[in-house]
């Protein structure tokens, strides 16, 4: 329970800050706003397999492998996108 608290409280740090960076009148770009996209899209693999998947059998799945390896790529991919807009001068 305590795990799920502090889950959802860094996760609206999270969005706080990245609101905030946007936000200041010194920058005024909202490129960064991309990476709410990511945050959006990351759990969709793993809803969708475990919704396809039985639980019952004790083995590993490769439906469920795979949405877990394309939930990490979408994750990997949210830390990306700001180094990517760092690199080309848009933030």
């Amino acid at each position: 329970f305590i795990a799920l608290i502090s889950l959802s409280f860094g996760g609206a740090v999270g969005l706080m800050f990245l609101m905030l960076g946007c936000a200041l009148p010194q920058y005024n770009q909202y490129w960064p706003l991309f990476v709410l996209f990511f945050y959006i899209l990351s759990p969709i693999p793993y809803c969708i397999a475990r919704r396809l998947v039985d639980d019952t059998d004790a083995t590993s799945n490769a439906c469920k492998e795979l949405a877990i390896f394309l939930t990490t790529g979408i994750v990997v991919s949210a830390f990306g996108l700001p180094i990517v807009f760092a690199r080309a001068e848009l933030v």
